[in-house]
């Protein structure tokens, strides 16, 4: 299965959130900062209260936000996710609006001058925050630092600075393309290592040769099964099946003709027990072994019949030979008991095996009969 980016775009939204998230508390104090700095607040009220109150707003609204996307995220996910990137990208232009409207204020030195180097940093920031989605980092700079380049030209106003605001831009766009990148070949390294984990704890449970369940597997499996149904009192049934004089099969075929045919079987298995509940393992060389929870010992039998008829009826065709055998099947159910062990299931599922092999074989015999 290779990387796409779209199957990690869930995880990418929550990455952006939370890196964003200190970044809003930051704006809050920084626009403080600014505007009762100097008494810079007293000389321009009307311009600060507008420029507080959007700033304020974005950040209040982008704060409480998290929260409710949170808790409706299963609901209205794409909105919300739409949402916050739209808000990320409005608080860059209420900045930059602001920003822009600084910068061609008459005198203010020191105002201006402390606004270049807070949204200088803001913007470099943003960009490293917002670097997962590259197209929002470079808009989210391109906001911050447009409307003020565009005005400054506008009116020829420190046209070095300008100049300046420009190349500091541009090394943002760099620098955003390159840490996308960085960020997106470190989430490909570790979705792939998360998949060949996967595949590895698969092909630990799983018989190489079968396709089904392996022993390991199964016991686990089992324990866990046998623990539930001493708690809800719900019955518990073991099937083992052995195919009959298998080892004529690997004598008078071959080996690989052996294999194939428990491949096979293995299929047959699968069709008959395809509950979702059923556990079907390979118990050993010609052995198989189904667990089945809260199923009727009526039900185990019918369906061990079933298979039985399946593989008597089942011809295998290799290299041009006809391959036919038959099944041999032991049925063993019960409520388990604290006082029980689980052994005791295996041990009577085995012995009713054993009764179906001393009875002629191709024969499912319940532990009870």
């Amino acid at each position: 299965m290779g990387f796409k980016r779209d199957t990690v775009f869930e995880r990418v939204i929550i990455d952006l959130k939370k890196r964003s998230t200190i970044g809003i508390i930051f704006y809050m104090i920084v626009v403080l900062i600014i505007l009762f700095t100097d008494s810079y607040y007293g000389r321009h009220p009307e311009f600060s209260r507008r420029f507080l109150f959007f700033v304020m707003a974005i950040c209040v609204f982008r704060f409480f936000h998290l929260p409710f996307a949170r808790q409706t995220q299963q609901k209205i996910g794409k909105i919300n996710n739409r949402i916050f990137l739209l808000s990320v990208a409005l608080t860059g232009l209420i900045w930059g609006i602001g920003f822009a409207a600084f910068m061609i204020q008459a005198g203010e030195v020191n105002a201006k001058l402390l606004m270049v180097i807070c949204t200088a940093g803001l913007s470099a920031g943003g960009v490293v925050a917002f670097i997962p989605d590259l197209r929002l980092s470079i808009a989210f700079s391109f906001f911050m630092l447009a409307p003020a380049m565009v005005s400054m030209i506008a009116h020829h106003t420190n046209m070095p600075l300008v100049f300046a605001l420009f190349l500091f831009f541009i090394y943002l766009c760099f620098m955003a393309t390159r840490g996308n990148r960085e960020y997106w070949d470190a989430l490909e390294n570790e979705y792939l290592l998360e998949e060949k984990s996967k595949d590895l704890e698969k092909m630990s449970r799983v018989d190489g040769l079968t396709g089904l369940y392996n022993r390991r597997y199964f016991d686990e499996a089992f324990l866990l099964e046998w623990n539930r149904c001493i708690r809800h009192q719900t019955p518990l049934s073991i099937i083992i099946c052995d195919i009959d004089h298998f080892k004529r099969i690997n004598d008078q075929y071959g080996h690989l003709a052996g294999d194939e045919y428990l491949k096979a079987i293995a299929s047959l298995l699968k069709t008959v027990f395809r509950r979702t509940t059923d556990i079907t393992a390979r118990y050993g060389g010609e052995e198989f072994v189904i667990l089945m929870v809260e199923e009727s010992c009526e039900n185990a039998i019918q369906l061990s019949e079933t298979m039985r008829e399946l593989t008597q009826a089942f011809c295998m065709e290799y290299e041009g030979q006809a391959i036919l055998a038959t099944i041999s099947m032991g049925i063993a159910t019960c409520i388990p008991r604290q006082s029980e062990k689980k052994e005791v299931l295996i041990s009577k599922a085995d012995k009713a095996l054993y009764q179906s092999k001393a009875n002629g074989r191709n024969q499912v015999t319940n532990s009870d009969d």
